[in-house]
């Protein structure tokens, strides 16, 4: 962005986190099914007799999916952008990111389950 400030810089910033959501549902499967499942649960936590709090946790805790499914494919890409060769640590590197998306997305089943049980 060069030396671009204020309001400019938020403009381009805008566009940029624009096109990874639009690169991240084209080309990321799992984002793309889990982007599906929020709007629909989220859509649908309005629908429960909870509190605001309540609905934000639900809403958040799959945010918090969405956003270490992103890191977790921002990972691969520089993995493989490196080698595609399999190597030991770009192995483990690749499964810390699916271990920490299984870890949120078991943080957001937890969620859901005690808010409406």
């Amino acid at each position: 962005m060069g030396n671009k400030s204020g309001l400019i810089r938020l403009i381009y910033a805008g566009k940029y986190s624009w096109q990874g959501l639009c690169s991240a549902i084209k080309h990321e499967v799992a984002f793309r099914q889990e982007f599906i499942v929020f709007t629909i649960l989220a859509f649908s936590s309005f629908f429960f007799d909870i509190t605001g709090l309540e609905r934000l946790a639900l809403i958040g805790s799959i945010v918090i999916v969405l956003i270490v499914e992103l890191l977790n494919s921002a990972i691969e890409c520089a993995i493989d952008r490196i080698s595609i060769e399999h190597h030991v640590l770009s192995g483990r590197a690749k499964d810390y990111g699916s271990l920490a998306v299984l870890l949120s997305l078991l943080f957001a089943i937890s969620t859901w389950v005690v808010i409406l049980i």
